[in-house]
């Protein structure tokens, strides 16, 4: 029978998944959920939840807060695949989750985990999407929500989002960067607010989902996604990681993370081979990735070399060229999502991806999440209808 710890991948520390911590107390680092004895088998439910064996197989049903996620479309265009310079590109809808965004995935998981521990009270630091999942999801599970949000720094589609839920919104002088600082402060005081960032492993869990439902449609060569507090990269790494040792898969696909040039801490610390990330001051119209300082960046590492995978980066204009692309296909996302296909043509034109490649790029948010940025577009008159 599969028997879940919280467990430290850097000193391989144990504790028992009723304890609310998310950090090592011996070494400080960011806790794993490890499940032992593990078997891949499927349940009943639908989306992420058809997954419960390999995310939360110790949790009872009556826990389980669920609205639905998962079981996104994944689209193949023509246009896509004449922009990215690859024919066999499929793009991965996470915007097609409840509150819009790849987030609420995570969102069921944790804030379940909140139910079963008997919590009434969520935290998070937030730049839009992760405060209206953990609102919706929250005010769903019977709790009060808290959300620090960088009010200067955060589309008011979102946060929109988030007041409507219920969620008591804390506004945050400064980026995301120093609203994550302010939740690391309030659980070092108190411990009567259950975390619901990324920071928390249950998040990283419940994210893994994203890359099962690829695998079980198709082959991939890469998987492509934007990369902001790293925990899509950490959670994609685990998740390849869970099928290959259960004998699921044969083969294990490039991780492709792509930053904004703005705010790419990862970037160079993969690419500069650096002991230690380094935190920037983060600086694009991307806003879902528009944090210098990832709390995952050691997670993230070790899905990159475990996938034998690349780091990139794009400009804030390649990736408003890639969005309208994405756009006018008929498909749509928020810009933050449109990073993944500008890195497939980025990379396909400096030969690391071939033409002939199966490409998944996961959009991460719906196109209504931020439309501060209205596209170039032409208005007709009436007279013009009738010439």
């Amino acid at each position: 029978m599969t028997h879940s710890v919280l467990k430290c991948p850097s000193c391989n520390a144990e504790y028992t998944i009723d304890s609310n911590i998310y950090i090592c107390g011996k070494c400080g680092n960011i806790l794993d959920v490890f499940h032992h004895d593990m078997e891949y088998s499927l349940t009943n439910m639908k989306g992420v939840w058809k997954y419960k064996n390999l995310i939360h197989p110790e949790i009872p049903e009556k826990a389980i807060i669920t609205r639905g996620e998962g079981n996104t479309m994944l689209y193949r265009n023509a246009r896509i695949s004449n922009y990215s310079g690859v024919d066999k590109i499929f793009l991965k809808h996470e915007g097609e989750n409840p509150t819009g965004s790849f987030k609420d995935r995570g969102m069921t998981v944790a804030v379940s985990e909140a139910v079963r521990l008997n919590f009434n009270k969520t935290l998070c630091a937030s730049t839009g999407n992760t405060s209206a999942a953990a609102a919706s999801y929250s005010a769903f599970g019977g709790i009060e929500s808290y959300v620090m949000i960088p009010g200067k720094n955060v589309s008011a589609n979102k946060l929109f989002q988030a007041i409507a839920y219920g969620a008591n919104i804390v506004d945050i002088e400064g980026d995301f960067d120093t609203a994550m600082e302010n939740v690391k402060k309030a659980i070092a005081k108190r411990n009567d607010f259950y975390i619901l960032n990324s920071l928390n492993p249950w998040r990283i869990e419940g994210q893994k989902t994203i890359i099962y439902e690829i695998m079980e449609k198709i082959k991939p060569d890469f998987i492509t996604f934007p990369a902001g507090n790293l925990g899509n990269t950490s959670a994609f790494g685990k998740a390849l990681m869970d099928l290959r040792a259960l004998g699921v898969i044969d083969y294990v696909p490039k991780l492709v993370a792509i930053q904004a040039s703005g705010a790419s801490p990862f970037y160079d610390y993969i690419n500069g081979k650096e002991d230690t990330i380094h935190p920037v001051k983060a600086e694009t119209i991307a806003s879902a990735i528009k944090i210098g300082n990832p709390v995952n960046y050691k997670k993230a590492k070790r899905a990159i070399e475990f996938t034998k995978g690349i780091v990139e980066k794009v400009t804030d204009e390649q990736i408003m060229e890639a969005k309208r692309e994405i756009d006018r296909s008929g498909i749509g996302c928020e810009p933050a999502s449109a990073a993944s296909v500008a890195g497939v043509k980025k990379l396909k034109e400096s030969g690391i991806i071939s033409r002939g490649d199966t490409v998944a790029s996961i959009l991460t948010g719906n196109i209504l999440k931020d439309v501060s940025l209205v596209p170039e577009h032409k208005t007709l008159s009436i007279q013009d209808i009738f010439q």
